[in-house]
């Protein structure tokens, strides 16, 4: 994704993370405490003065009730039925290397939506709770090797792997190396 295309999804995320806080009428203050994300950062998100990571959107996500793809997704067309590989958005948290293609975005009236993961070796991504309560996760990796952890237990997952869970609390995704790990990740609404 190009600097200029990045940056206009930046603008029209920030304006949706406005409007989401606008929608609950939470001052900056309001959503700092229930995130525990600073005012400064807030703001500098919603103003696209910075491109969110994908722990700021989560807890965000966490905050507003939705998963990260449906948040993203609200920025795009509505979605179509059939996705071609070319209309798959990109997002990427450029701080830590972590890459996520949209495969199936989510759809009104479908409770399920496929992602595309990369991290690069040594990535460590941790979240510290899952936008929904209870979300349904199939973590199934096609190349290289994915730790995950949920409910304080480590998994280790190689080349066809497969980790179902139902997500409660804080989870981490770690690539171990030597090379990027590429997963698939099936989320299904509760």
């Amino acid at each position: 994704m190009g600097s200029d295309e990045s940056g206009a999804l930046d603008a029209r995320l920030g304006a949706r993370l406005a409007e989401l806080r606008a929608e609950h009428g939470w001052s900056l203050g309001e959503l700092a405490e229930r995130s525990g994300i600073s005012r400064s950062t807030l703001s500098r998100a919603e103003h696209a003065e910075i491109s969110p990571t994908a722990s700021l959107l989560n807890r965000l996500c966490g905050v507003y009730g939705r998963t990260m793809s449906q948040l993203l997704s609200e920025v795009e067309a509505e979605p179509a039925l059939l996705v071609r590989a070319a209309d798959q958005r990109i997002w990427e948290d450029r701080a830590s290397g972590f890459v996520r293609r949209s495969v199936s975005p989510p759809h009104p009236g479908l409770r399920g939506e496929l992602v595309e993961g990369r991290l690069a070796a040594g990535t460590d991504i941790a979240y510290d709770r899952p936008p929904v309560p209870g979300l349904e996760q199939h973590i199934w990796v096609l190349d290289g090797a994915l730790d995950v952890t949920a409910q304080d237990v480590e998994h280790r997952l190689g080349v066809g792997d497969c980790l179902r869970l139902r997500v409660w609390g804080p989870t981490r995704f770690s690539c171990p190396g030597p090379r990027e790990v590429r997963y698939a990740l099936a989320v299904v609404l509760p």
